[in-house]
């Protein structure tokens, strides 16, 4: 496996990973398609970077995308990261995030902030994020809607 810039071959393999997931509503599978046409579509803007982990094949297995936060000098975003459910639990996600860090390291970021649900369904990202280092930074209480709250992990590179 290894990690690499997602090309416009991938488009279909991460639209069906994120739908795949069953963990994103309509809404936000449609934000994510969103952000991968700007990132595909326009090689000068400079708020999202996407990177797709492949097998020997080529086969897209999951993908990322970061962005810089607005108005900050050395803090990102992490916007997505999905993994095909039949590979999930092999080390895919841990390596994409990997990834991340070093890259971002290269570059002098120095917070990545991850924000997600407090609804069940986001439970096992939630766990993910705790056992990859990241630390719960805020709670915004119905965020989203009644019942389901903002979480912000942060972690520092």
């Amino acid at each position: 496996m290894k990690v690499r810039a997602t090309q416009r071959s991938d488009y279909d393999a991460i639209r069906g990973i994120v739908v795949a997931t069953g963990v994103f509503n309509e809404e936000e599978i449609d934000i994510a398609v969103e952000l991968l046409e700007v990132y595909l579509n326009d090689s000068k803007q400079k708020d999202y970077e996407i990177f797709s982990c492949v097998n020997d094949e080529n086969a897209v297995l999951g993908y990322i995308c970061i962005g810089p936060t607005p108005a900050t000098t050395a803090t990102y975003d992490l916007y997505w990261i999905a993994v095909n459910p039949a590979v999930q639990t092999k080390g895919i996600g841990t390596l994409l995030l990997q990834f991340i860090e070093t890259h971002l390291k290269q570059k002098n970021g120095k917070l990545l902030i991850a924000e997600t649900s407090s609804t069940q369904k986001y439970d096992q990202t939630r766990i993910f994020y705790e056992r990859k280092g990241f630390e719960k930074l805020a709670q915004i209480k119905e965020y989203y809607k009644p019942d389901d709250d903002l979480i912000i992990y942060g972690k520092y590179l």
